[in-house]
């Protein structure tokens, strides 16, 4: 069952989404929902890499600039981030503050800010007894972070930016 935290993340998730430990997150994947044009969702999968939490209020993303998700995310300016881990299963619905923006050093890639609108967290109903998550959907191999790709997409979400 869900509810909702409100529309800011919990320190505790700002801080899963810093990439402060990011060496800790690769490899474990993050499913992100927009909706495309005839109402369904439409899902994709990101890393630790593309997605931070820049304040309570604030992510960065940074995906494929001509994707179906991209597409998707600038026509209907909103996309529900999914964190399905042991110790967190939470539902970050978010709004499109700007995007896409361009990504020095890596062409195909766009930066999108996201604007957090309500943060769901979701725990088992009482009656579902001791179910639960046991681990993340992950993959490998995990890139290095010395590949190039990488590097524009760090310093990328390095800090939160918009079209003035």
């Amino acid at each position: 069952m869900a509810r909702s935290l409100g529309s800011r993340l919990p320190p505790t998730l700002v801080e899963h989404l810093s990439q402060r430990h990011l060496e800790r997150r690769l490899g474990v994947a993050l499913p992100l929902i927009t909706v495309d044009g005839e109402g369904w969702p439409h899902p994709m999968l990101l890393s630790y890499l593309e997605v931070r939490a820049y304040d309570s209020g604030t992510l960065g993303l940074v995906i494929q600039a001509r994707s179906t998700s991209a597409h998707n995310l600038v026509e209907r300016g909103a996309a529900t981030l999914l964190i399905l881990e042991p110790e967190a299963i939470v539902y970050v619905k978010t709004r499109l503050v700007d995007g896409p923006l361009d990504v020095a050093g890596a062409e195909a890639l766009g930066y999108f800010l996201l604007e957090v609108g309500d943060v769901l967290e979701d725990m088992p109903a009482e009656w579902e007894g001791g179910v639960r998550i046991t681990g993340a959907v992950s993959y490998s191999p995990a890139p290095a972070l010395d590949e190039a790709w990488v590097r524009a997409t760090l310093a990328a979400l390095a800090a939160p930016r918009a079209r003035a």
